[in-house]
C-alpha cells in the first residue's frame, strides 16, 4: 500500500504523523474492489511508483488515517 502523500522517506512519514497530519492510504491497481482498510496494520512502501521503493512501513490505522508508523 501507499500513502496518499509520496513521502520520500519513512523519516518523513513518520515527522507528518508526530505533527499531526491527515494521512491515508490506498491499494493502487486493486483489481480485486477491496479499497482501503480503515482500521488495523497495513504494510506501506515508498516512494510511489515508478520510482524505487527505498522504505517500508508497518502503520497502524484508526477511522482510516495513519495513527502510528513502526
Amino acid at each position: 500500500m501507499y500513502t496518499t502523500i509520496n513521502f520520500k522517506s519513512k523519516k518523513a512519514l513518520k515527522e507528518a504523523i508526530a505533527k499531526g497530519e491527515k494521512v491515508t492510504v490506498f491499494q493502487p491497481n486493486d483489481m480485486f474492489g477491496n479499497g482501503s482498510p480503515t482500521t488495523g496494520r497495513v504494510s506501506l512502501e515508498g516512494p510511489h511508483y515508478p520510482a524505487p521503493h527505498c522504505w517500508y512501513a508497518s502503520a497502524t490505522l484508526e477511522n482510516g488515517f495513519v495513527v502510528k508508523v513502526s
